[in-house]
């Protein structure tokens, strides 16, 4: 029996829509983030699609100290914010280290875990005591079972209120491949599936100091794993993303998007 996951309005899991997770890999702008999330939100709208807007506002593990992280999480949440209180979206971001979780919390609906600390105890089980959501981002050195013991970790604070994201294993040096099995696999765990193929697509380091990507190869895997069977769909979307200062070559075009998203739709209609 899945757990069905809130929202607010928002239901993830078994027999629901499939939930769209989206919006530019790091936060560059206010008006960058308003511009990305009204513009998914009217497309989704268009399509019936339930959507969550994702930016992050630190980039905590970027190959090299010379990359763009991100605002900050002060100024971060403050753009968060006023998404959230202009297009009245939920929102989802990631934390890297326990003390950014408490303030974290006042602003967000689900606290990702990257998939870097995904096996940081410390960092999981707080992240569940705030009684929200958490997405867990499958490390991509996991194997699909592995997900379970971080799934008791969280449930032993009392909060059932999981998300369980997939993004490929690694394949080699600075390549990723998905295993469309692990979704099959994680979905037995009781908790919603999401497929994240935006970086699925990455080749992390693949430009020596920065991870390269492929996604010319985006909208194919996104079709194969909504007709293999997840709950949810993450793409990171960028109006410009050969621009965008993190995760560029993974990124899909906005202008991209709702011709995907129909793709999509049918298939999910088909199942």
């Amino acid at each position: 029996m899945m757990q069905e996951i809130k929202i607010g309005n928002i239901k993830i899991g078994e027999r629901q829509p499939l939930v769209l997770i989206a919006g530019p890999c790091v936060i560059e702008s206010e008006a960058l983030c308003l511009e990305v999330a009204k513009r998914i939100q009217e497309i989704a709208a268009k399509l019936s699609i339930p959507y969550i807007f994702k930016s992050s506002f630190d980039k905590a593990n970027r190959l090299s100290m010379d990359s763009y992280r991100g605002p900050g999480i002060k100024r971060g949440l403050d753009v968060l914010y006023k998404v959230k209180q202009k297009l009245k979206l939920p929102l989802l971001s990631d934390i890297h280290c326990q003390k950014e979780i408490i303030d974290a919390a006042r602003v967000l609906d689900i606290i990702q875990i990257p998939a870097f600390l995904c096996r940081q105890t410390d960092i999981v089980i707080a992240a569940a005591k705030t009684g929200k959501t958490v997405n867990i981002k499958k490390g991509q050195f996991l194997a699909p079972w592995d997900i379970l013991p971080i799934i008791k970790k969280i449930e032993s604070t009392g909060n059932k209120s999981i998300l369980i994201t997939e993004r490929g294993v690694c394949f080699g040096y600075n390549n990723l491949v998905s295993d469309f099995r692990s979704l099959g696999i994680m979905r037995e765990f009781g908790y919603p599936l999401i497929y994240d193929a935006t970086h699925s697509v990455q080749l992390p380091g693949g430009k020596s100091v920065s991870s390269g990507g492929q996604r010319e190869f985006v909208a194919g895997l996104s079709r194969a794993a909504v007709a293999f069977g997840c709950d949810g769909l993450f793409l990171e979307v960028h109006p410009s993303p050969d621009k965008a200062p993190c995760d560029g070559p993974n990124m899909i075009d906005l202008k991209e998007l709702e011709k995907l998203l129909k793709q999509i739709k049918k298939i999910e209609k088909a199942l």
